[in-house]
C-alpha cells in the first residue's frame, strides 16, 4: 500500500465562518488553527497546505479567563535600543480585538513559511459584518 498524497490542485478549500462571541480565546484559537491547517480533513499532510479559509466574526466578544485581562500583555519591539512596547490585553481588546485573535492563532501555527501562508487565509472582524458573503462561508460550531 502506498501513502496517499493529494496534489496541490485537488485540495478542496471551503470558507468557514466562526462566531467568537462569548468564546474563550485560547480554545477558539486552537480550533481555528486546526481548521487553517486542515487537520480536520482525511487528506491532511503535514508539509502541505490542505486547510480552509476561516472568517472569524465578533472578535470583540472574545473572553479571557482568570486575571489574564489585566495581567497578560502583548509585547513588540521596534528593533531599536529601548524599543520594547507592551500593551495590556484589557486595552488591546477594547481598541484592536482583531489583533488579539490573530496573534493567538499565529502562536498556534508553525513558525515557518507555511505558517505565514496559512495566516493569510484567516480573516478576523470586530463585529458581525464581513465582506466575504460572496464566498458563502458555512458556519462552524465550536
Amino acid at each position: 500500500m502506498k501513502t496517499y498524497l493529494p496534489a496541490a490542485g485537488e485540495v478542496k478549500r471551503r470558507w468557514l465562518l466562526v462566531d467568537a462571541d462569548g468564546k474563550v480565546l485560547g480554545r477558539l484559537a486552537a480550533r481555528v488553527a486546526t481548521l487553517l491547517r486542515g487537520k480536520h480533513k482525511p487528506v491532511f499532510t503535514p508539509h502541505m497546505d490542505t486547510g480552509d479559509f476561516v472568517v472569524v466574526v465578533n472578535a470583540a466578544g472574545v473572553r479571557l479567563t482568570g486575571r489574564k485581562l489585566q495581567q497578560k500583555q502583548m509585547v513588540r519591539h521596534s528593533g531599536y535600543p529601548g524599543g520594547l512596547k507592551t500593551t495590556p490585553y484589557e486595552v488591546l481588546l477594547r481598541t484592536h480585538p482583531e489583533r488579539v485573535v490573530t496573534e493567538a492563532v499565529r502562536g498556534m501555527l508553525p513558525k515557518t513559511r507555511q505558517g505565514r501562508a496559512l495566516l493569510k487565509k484567516l480573516k478576523v472582524y470586530r463585529g458581525a459584518a464581513h465582506p466575504h458573503a460572496a464566498q458563502k462561508p458555512s458556519p462552524v460550531q465550536l
